[in-house]
């Protein structure tokens, strides 16, 4: 992977020797599975709480329409007899 940083690289190394030393003939989520979890936990809690936030700003009841009592009919009305 060409685009990996230094970083990542150096942290992968030290991760997968912790990988050789568990049991073969058992498989396990690992350091690594729990981190991934977690990552995608507190994601989703991101996620979450930008919605709410964003659900908060929607106003839900339309303001009064000043042409809804005029007996004008409308080209939607119309269009809607025919």
């Amino acid at each position: 992977m060409p685009d990996m940083s230094a970083s990542v690289s150096l942290a992968m190394t030290h991760i997968v020797p912790l990988a050789k030393e568990v049991d073969e003939n058992k498989v396990t989520p690992g350091v690594l599975g729990f981190i991934v979890f977690a990552a995608m936990a507190l994601a989703v809690w991101a996620l979450m709480k930008s919605m709410n936030r964003h659900m908060g700003k929607v106003k839900f009841k339309e303001p009064a329409d000043a042409d809804a009592g005029s007996s004008e009919p409308t080209a939607d009305s119309e269009a809607r007899r025919s």
